[in-house]
């Protein structure tokens, strides 16, 4: 198995995804109730481009556990992908349980806030991409302004 999933990871690694999906297919069903298979073939739907394929994979490895990282990839993945289907709300709501288990993941933080934007949500995504930004920019001219883009950021609808 652990033969076989590495190959899989090295063929999508190399761009082969179709090759790697195939394996990671057959890997799930000799192995359905391994977390780790379940999170690298929902990954392998989604670089397809067939997300609807990859939900129920990446429900079924976040249900049946997952190391820390892989949790907050397939978390993100998941969210991710709800959004891209025009499932806002779940979305939203798996991205929330993201950032609950991992507050300080940016990534997480910046699919939420796409996600909050689909929901018309625009004030609240951009505070929290502009607090992105702030906190992960190496950019000098931009973190030359830090505090005003950060007091800013909630007050984006304010005038003087």
């Amino acid at each position: 198995m652990i033969k076989v999933l590495h190959k899989a990871i090295e063929l999508r690694e190399t761009e082969n995804h179709k090759e790697s999906n195939q394996l990671l297919i057959e890997l799930v069903k000799d192995y359905p109730k391994n977390a780790s298979i379940n999170y690298q073939c929902a990954w392998s739907f989604d670089l397809l481009g067939e997300e609807a394929k990859a939900v129920p994979f990446y429900e079924k490895a976040i249900e049946l556990g997952l190391e820390e990282n892989e949790l907050q990839e397939a978390i993100l993945g998941l969210g991710s992908t709800y959004r891209t289907l025009g499932e806002y709300e779940k979305s939203k709501l798996t991205l929330q349980k993201g950032l609950e288990a991992f507050p300080h993941n940016k990534a997480i933080q910046t699919f939420y806030s796409m996600t909050l934007y689909n929901l018309k949500e625009h004030s609240k995504a951009m505070k929290l991409l502009l607090r992105c930004l702030v906190e992960t920019t190496s950019d000098e001219k931009i973190i030359s302004y830090k505090r005003a883009i950060h007091f800013y950021s909630d007050k984006l609808d304010e005038t003087w």
